[in-house]
């Protein structure tokens, strides 16, 4: 059972009972600075308007100004790191560590955690080991009364189409439910995705992935996730990327709050 400040935290994120858009800005961690974020402090504030913002530990006091005011979106920070995050190495392990407590982050403005977990490692003892760092994470945001989105990343998930990490998904979601995550962050895995919504007692989010080809296509991948059952979407490239994100993220939030065709919203948002 949720504590009140996970619970009152939670009806914050999920304002009105509506679904959330969340613009992930934590790349740097394992990509170092990509197009769109080199400078991070001089972009954030043009993605101001989501429901939260993801980021690494060590960037909110360079951020500040966009969470230091009324209506802010929720600061959401990432606990733990992993292997198989930094996709230009090709790692085939995934070894997780933590970065941070639920204590510092909650220190740093977060409203919100993250913390990440993959299986199917070659070793055993990998995955025990990912499952211990992700069941540490479960333990402090529950003393703290803050809620832990939980992240089902395969190794090597940008890289496969979405059917390819329908089992992983499915099973991986279950399982770090169970452990104790409140939301859940994860590959939208096309016409098998709705099976995971059915057998995963949290709100699911589904993630953007690696930058798509056009705009109009980040809108239809939104709505196909909330279409399956989605609770919302967590995009980064795919925002801070584009051309005006401003303007994408406007037309995300009608796509994913209101339930509008995303042919029609990139239509009137002028979108390729």
């Amino acid at each position: 059972m949720s504590s009140t400040g996970e619970s009152i935290r939670l009806n914050r994120l999920f304002t009105d009972g509506k679904n959330v858009v969340i613009v992930a800005v934590d790349h740097g961690l394992y990509f170092g600075p990509l197009e769109g974020m080199i400078d991070l402090p001089s972009v954030i504030d043009r993605v101001a308007g989501a429901d939260g913002i993801l980021m690494s530990p060590g960037m909110p006091a360079h951020c500040q100004s966009v969470f230091s005011k009324r209506g802010a979106p929720a600061c959401i920070i990432r606990l733990n790191w992993g292997s198989n995050y930094p996709a230009m190495w090709h790692y085939k392990h995934s070894y997780s560590v933590p970065m941070t407590t639920v204590a510092d982050a909650v220190m740093q403005g977060a409203d919100v955690v993250i913390g990440s977990l993959t299986l199917k490692n070659p070793e055993e003892a990998e995955d025990a080991q990912n499952v211990e760092v992700f069941s540490d994470c479960v333990a402090q945001k529950r003393e703290l009364g803050i809620p832990l989105i939980g992240e089902v990343y395969p190794t090597g998930g940008d890289d496969y189409q979405p059917e390819d990490l329908q089992e992983e998904v499915f099973i991986g979601c279950r399982i770090i439910a169970e452990l104790g995550a409140d939301m859940v962050k994860t590959f939208y895995t096309g016409a098998g995705f709705s099976k995971v919504i059915a057998a995963t007692p949290v709100p699911v989010l589904a993630l953007g992935a690696k930058k798509l080809p056009k705009e109009s296509d980040a809108l239809a991948l939104a709505a196909k996730a909330i279409e399956a059952g989605a609770r919302g979407i967590v995009f980064g490239r795919n925002v801070i990327q584009s051309k005006e994100p401003e303007r994408l993220l406007d037309a995300l939030q009608e796509v994913v709050k209101e339930f509008q065709a995303p042919d029609k919203v990139a239509s009137k948002y002028k979108l390729e």
